[in-house]
């Protein structure tokens, strides 16, 4: 199979440069870091790609058994990696996608070499003294909706996970790019994310990580951030002056400048 068309991976920045993989969230494809990007590219090698199921990838490699968990996810990371033969890279994960960073970096070690986490949430839940930021009830409901009416979720949804009611059009495209997703696929994949728990795969984290967190967000609220940087202690916390739950499209400069600072320090 090749991998490359598989998961639509694109390639920029100098070629012996540091190697940067970004990898999107839930209903997003590579276009989400389009801001981020020229920056790193200045001098990273920055590796982008879609997974099975999202934005340009080969639909027909898609299987409800394989993205049922998110270690599917992870498995998609790990062959772009070995495809390419990266070896350390920095692997900066969104939302969803931190927990797949921390799955691959533990199952291809030689491959990750650091994490960058953007609003991550190791588990949305409520669990006892755990604040997740949602109730085993609001998960239902949420996936009942989108179950039974995926376009009108997107439509009320994106907009309260973007944040930014000011700016309209950050939410319209959340809106389009959800809306650009098949429904079906669509459906395993927040079932498979919104109903993960990956807490305890935290403690398997031993390399360097920045865990970046909004002052306001709607999806991993504060005490999430807190949580996983006590879990973790390679890592560091930085909160950014930003709203919602998509930093990379909403504060494009401050979370560039936080990624760049951290890439600098190792």
């Amino acid at each position: 199979m090749d991998i490359r068309s598989r998961n639509n991976v694109t390639i920029t920045g100098p070629a012996e440069g540091p190697v940067v993989v970004l990898a999107h969230g839930f209903g997003c494809d590579q276009n989400m870091w389009r801001l981020i990007v020229p920056a790193l590219a200045k001098q990273y090698r920055v590796v982008l790609f879609d997974y099975v199921g999202s934005g340009g990838s080969d639909l027909s490699a898609w299987s409800r058994e394989r993205y049922s968990s998110l270690a599917g996810y992870a498995q998609d990371v790990v062959e772009v990696c070995e495809e390419l033969d990266l070896r350390q890279a920095v692997f900066v994960g969104h939302s969803v996608s931190a927990m797949v960073g921390v799955l691959a970096a533990r199952s291809a070690p030689e491959r990750i070499g650091a994490l960058v986490m953007v609003a991550p949430s190791p588990r949305y839940i409520d669990d006892g003294d755990y604040r997740g930021g949602f109730s085993a009830q609001d998960i239902d409901e949420l996936l009942d909706s989108l179950e039974s009416n995926y376009l009108g979720w997107s439509s009320v949804m994106a907009p309260v996970i973007m944040g930014n009611p000011e700016r309209p059009e950050l939410g319209q495209e959340l809106t389009n790019s959800f809306c650009a997703t098949d429904p079906d696929i669509a459906r395993v994949f927040a079932r498979t994310t919104f109903l993960s728990d990956s807490r305890e795969d935290l403690k398997d984290v031993t390399v360097p990580t920045l865990v970046l967190e909004c002052s306001q967000d709607a999806i991993a609220p504060r005490e999430v951030g807190a949580y996983i940087h006590a879990a973790i202690p390679s890592s560091r916390l930085v909160t950014l002056d930003a709203t919602g739950h998509c930093p990379q499209l909403s504060a494009p400069e401050a979370t560039r400048e936080a990624m760049l600072d951290f890439l600098a320090r190792r």
